[in-house]
């Protein structure tokens, strides 16, 4: 059954009221709700008692021990609760623009990613803001938010169907490379299907190490590759390219710093795949405080200035 509530302009105002309903659908009784409030059982029973008034329908059902919502108070609280997060937030960011922002962020990223790219840009911007506190949770899976307690999640590829808020932050390329004293006794490749004259290295962690995607005659084809050396490490398979002992495929910004050396050279820019994207993402039922946006738009910048 679906109940149409006329939540009137009084309602919103009353937001302490608001806040009591919330915490004891969400704590399930009045007595979880007051403790996590940090008010007094009567107060909290007052401002449910003035809410469900206001409305004049019944939101919560008590008993001894428990609270329970009414099929209304679900409904209510569906309608809710996504707009008394924006409004706490807009009231955090108000705030924040006469004083530094503060806080705790969680932030997820994949897990070679952060380390590489992300921690240096978390250092610059905690310079920037000493109140932000921020922890970096690292997985290669697309974590749940909600369950890993997560403010933000950083992440590569294409994005499923989700009921996540998200920003492009980029696209990172995705290479061919090999050392130049290979190349000096192998040739260089002109195409991605003379690649089954060379030696290529692969890295075992996956049911299609073995093809690379490419881009041939605007057409998206995966050739298949094979060489003498393979290896379950990233870093091993970079060491093993460049000492010379085949071809690679990585993303650019994992080898970025041997392609600056001249320890690797880049091949087959020309048949390159589509690159893939970044994105930072939020939980959609909430409003991002004060303090992740500072960082979203911060992390946003510094990405563009990163040649990925």
């Amino acid at each position: 059954m679906i109940y149409s509530l006329d939540i009137r302009e009084d309602v919103l105002d009353k937001i302490d009221d608001l806040e009591a309903f919330l915490a004891v659908v969400e704590a399930g009784s009045l007595t979880a709700a007051a403790r996590r409030l940090g008010r007094s059982l009567q107060a909290v029973s007052r401002s449910l008692a003035t809410l469900e008034q206001s409305i004049g329908v019944e939101l919560i059902r008590r008993t001894t021990r428990q609270s329970h919502p009414t099929d209304a108070g679900l409904a209510f609280h569906r309608r809710v609760k996504p707009a008394f997060d924006e409004i706490v937030g807009a009231r955090l960011e108000a705030a924040s623009r006469s004083a530094e922002p503060s806080g705790h962020l969680t932030i997820g990223a994949p897990v070679l990613f952060g380390p590489a790219q992300l921690v240096p840009i978390i250092a610059r911007f905690m310079e920037r803001h000493p109140r932000i506190e921020i922890s970096l949770k690292l997985s290669d899976r697309f974590a749940d938010l909600q369950d890993d307690n997560l403010d933000l999640a950083v992440r590569i590829g294409e994005l499923p169907d989700t009921d996540l808020m998200a920003k492009r932050l980029g696209a990172l390329r995705r290479v061919v490379f090999g050392a130049p004293s290979y190349f000096a006794r192998q040739g260089r490749p002109d195409h991605p299907d003379a690649l089954a004259g060379h030696c290529c290295i692969v890295r075992t962690a996956g049911a299609d190490a073995d093809t690379w995607p490419f881009l041939i005659d605007g057409r998206h084809r995966a050739v298949k590759v094979t060489g003498r050396f393979r290896a379950d490490s990233t870093a091993a398979t970079y060491q093993a390219v460049a000492l010379g002992l085949g071809i690679g495929f990585t993303p650019l910004w994992q080898i970025r710093d041997l392609v600056d050396q001249g320890v690797v050279d880049i091949v087959l820019e020309a048949f390159e795949p589509p690159r893939a994207p970044i994105h930072v993402v939020w939980p959609a039922s909430r409003l991002p405080l004060a303090k992740s946006r500072l960082f979203i738009d911060f992390l946003a910048a510094e990405l563009k200035a990163e040649r990925l």
